[in-house]
């Protein structure tokens, strides 16, 4: 059993803040309320494009998934962006069950991520 929690550092380039996940994100042990401040706030700050770095998230449940959804269409009412870096395994799993690696911009590097915005 995974009991490691969700861990986020936050970096810029230019416009863009790069939060870089690490653990899960669930409703146990309030990691998706962490993840919900964290982004709140950045946006709070005035931040409009954000870029989620999944590659090391290794869980996400539908608290997780609905936290991406409402910042994604904040975002984009707001003229900025939401992508998604590196989504893989369990994570692309759910993104691609609910049809949101559809909606939601997906990358597999980050300079091409970063670009796009």
């Amino acid at each position: 059993m995974n009991t490691m929690g969700l861990h986020i550092s936050i970096r810029n380039s230019g416009d863009v803040a790069i939060l870089d996940l690490r653990g899960r994100s669930t409703v146990n042990n309030g990691e998706s309320e962490l993840l919900s401040s964290r982004l709140k706030g950045l946006i709070a700050s005035g931040v409009r494009n954000l870029l989620l770095n999944v590659r090391d998230l290794a869980k996400i449940d539908t608290s997780g998934v609905s936290i991406f959804v409402e910042t994604y269409v904040f975002l984009k009412h707001q003229g900025g962006g939401f992508k998604l870096l590196c989504p893989h395994g369990p994570v692309l799993e759910v993104l691609t069950a609910l049809h949101l690696a559809d909606i939601i911009p997906t990358f597999d590097h980050e300079a091409v991520a970063l670009a796009s915005f």
